[in-house]
């Protein structure tokens, strides 16, 4: 097995905690996935993995050595892609994360009209909370990230910058009140730039209102809806349901507040990553405000 399927192997074992499962996502054998971990462990002299119930964990030197190899694969993959796609940028890869909103609002036309204009690229979507999007940068898992500002010390370049505004939201039946405060507050789940956001205005305010989780911008929104509580949103998210009265924006001090998109790369960007900025950024293309 080559240095580079063991590593595959060991980042497998990782996110799963179960050789079987690992080898399932691998589609290799169990036997393959354990003589590769015992391979890398006899290789760095010191235990990577260790028993735990019925599966397995990294043991501290374990998760220190996989992070390493995450980077040490994306990169490879990327080196990959790069050097077909300086080759051929009309048929390479490019890989996109972003946070839920961006994904739910703002990237499906962006990505709609590159596919219309160069149908032989191969563009995937990664989606998730915003400090899953930026692990993923940093460790060359994708070439492009749409989500807010990015974390220093990031190694990153801001390729576009898009106004964005986070609001405060409820259910019409708290049209005209000042009670946003002393109402259940919806919250994006833990990783969230969002929640983040939101717990810092709510400490601003020395506000403690009860929580509720849910978990997706798409549940909070309709949850709103529905009358669980309020919400700090993107306006981009609540569009519609403002429109139609069933949300209404509430007066809370510090808000509306400016949290404009990033469009986000590395700062050697792949030709065919390139394409897609060139594409957000066209006169002609669905610049939506970038």
């Amino acid at each position: 097995m080559t240095t580079d399927a063991r590593l595959r192997a060991l980042v497998a074992v990782a996110d799963t905690g179960s050789v079987h499962v690992a080898a399932g996502r691998l589609v290799i054998s169990d036997s393959a996935v354990s003589a590769a971990i015992a391979a890398l462990t006899r290789e760095v002299g010191v235990p990577l993995v260790e028993r735990a119930g019925r599966g397995l964990r990294l043991t501290p030197s374990g998760r220190t050595y996989a992070g390493y190899a995450r980077a040490i694969l994306g990169l490879h993959d990327e080196a990959l892609a790069a050097a077909r796609g300086d080759a051929d940028p009309e048929h390479g890869r490019v890989r996109v994360a972003a946070v839920t909103t961006a994904a739910e609002h703002i990237v499906p036309p962006l990505l709609a009209t590159f596919r219309d204009r160069h149908p032989g690229v191969d563009v995937s979507l990664e989606v998730g909370p915003s400090d899953h999007v930026w692990e993923l940068l940093a460790s060359w898992g994708v070439d492009l990230v749409i989500a807010g500002r990015p974390p220093r010390p990031l190694d990153a370049a801001v390729r576009a910058v898009r106004p964005n505004t986070l609001v405060v939201v409820g259910p019409s039946s708290m049209a005209g009140t000042s009670d946003a405060l002393r109402a259940t507050w919806l919250m994006r789940e833990t990783g969230s730039g969002t929640r983040a956001t939101c717990e810092a205005l709510l400490a601003a305010l020395d506000a403690d209102p009860p929580t509720l989780t849910l978990g997706s911008n798409g549940a909070v929104v309709a949850g709103s809806i529905a009358g669980l509580g309020v919400s700090l949103v993107s306006r981009d998210a609540v569009i519609r349901p403002l429109a139609s009265g069933d949300l209404v924006e509430l007066s809370v001090p510090q808000t509306p507040m400016a949290r404009p998109w990033h469009a986000v790369t590395r700062p050697r960007a792949s030709a065919v990553a390139e394409l897609l900025v060139a594409h957000l950024l066209a006169p002609d293309g669905p610049s939506g405000g970038w």
